[in-house]
């Protein structure tokens, strides 16, 4: 299946697996790209640059397929060495950068200048245009379904991405509620080159995280996210839990009194304590609604030529028995 994706990345399927946090290690990153998708490490859960740096060479010695890595910007009162980041995914000699959070046109310059394609991931159609503007090559358009921050505009991808099929001239991939042949060809009739997952692939037998996540995740229904700091316009997306349920409920006592310290307990340096030591219940962690599609944890090469294979069915057989009925 050829796309102006897959033609852009070098890559065989048109299916990206989004950098996440304590996830988006060198293992599942080369198993993604192993199996014919694009895998991504993920920037900042690497303390350094230089860790990172070897985070960069670990994936190389695990796939010879192309990879990416993920930069989030996000608000800190001190913020990472961008630039230093971005020049070791330069010195890496990884063609390929997911940016997300707020703007990335101040390190735009430094990958660019290194012939690194740059896709934004976006929470809206205004946000996408941004970033064609700042010189973006593709945008991945993350719907209100997604796991982690879905923005404020809750607009779910049914009219998400033919909006923004309507708007971009770049090419852009389909985020959030991705999981199946089915959510491919979906994304590919409403405009999209491809797709993004996330949660999906923490279900799989590489990603490395604690056993009692993936189970987790296979556990839950549709149901089972809850939104948390709308109060603080910084919604994300999350796993119930109790100490999700403990954070709502300090949100529904203190309302618009809620300050971001309020929270620290159900939200800061928790990542650690679930996706490695299997704590389900020491914070909030970002998973999305499309866990109610999560069933099973096959390997990332299972998993993919699944997605092929289903896709290619319902085209070829599904669609077109429907048109020539």
């Amino acid at each position: 299946m050829k796309t102006a994706i897959t033609e852009m990345f070098g890559i065989e399927h048109p299916i990206i697996q989004g950098g996440m946090h304590y996830v988006g290690f060198a293992e599942l990153a080369a198993a993604v790209s192993n199996a014919g998708g694009l895998g991504i490490i993920t920037g900042l859960t690497q303390r350094s640059a230089s860790d990172l740096a070897n985070e960069i060479a670990r994936c190389k010695d695990m796939t010879d397929k192309p990879f990416g890595v993920n930069l989030t910007f996000l608000p800190a009162l001190t913020p990472p060495d961008y630039p230093a980041y971005a020049q070791a995914i330069v010195d890496g000699g990884v063609k390929i950068v997911e940016t997300a959070g707020r703007n990335p046109e101040p390190v735009l310059p430094i990958l660019k200048d290194a012939g690194i394609k740059i896709i934004h991931k976006c929470t809206s159609v205004r946000h996408a245009l941004k970033a064609q503007r700042i010189g973006c090559d593709a945008a991945s358009v993350d719907g209100f379904e997604c796991g982690g921050h879905p923005g404020e505009d809750d607009v779910p991808n049914m009219i998400l991405l033919p909006r923004a099929a309507d708007e971009l001239e770049i090419p852009f991939v389909a985020s959030g509620g991705m999981a199946d042949g089915r959510s491919l060809v979906a994304s590919l009739a409403m405009g999209a080159e491809g797709m993004n997952m996330g949660t999906r692939f923490i279900a799989t037998r590489e990603a490395p995280v604690h056993d009692n996540v993936k189970a987790a995740i296979v556990a839950a229904s549709e149901l089972d996210t809850r939104l948390i700091m709308r109060p603080l316009r910084n919604t994300e997306r999350v796993l119930s839990n109790d100490a999700v349920e403990r954070l709502l409920a300090k949100e529904r006592e203190l309302g618009s009194e809620l300050q971001f310290e309020d929270i620290l307990p159900e939200v800061a340096g928790v990542y650690p304590r679930i996706m490695t030591e299997g704590d389900m219940d020491a914070g909030a962690w970002s998973c999305g609604m499309v866990a109610g599609l999560i069933l099973d944890i096959p390997t990332c090469q299972e998993l993919i030529d699944r997605i092929m294979s289903e896709a290619e069915r319902i085209i070829d057989e599904r669609l077109a028995r429907i048109r020539n009925a």
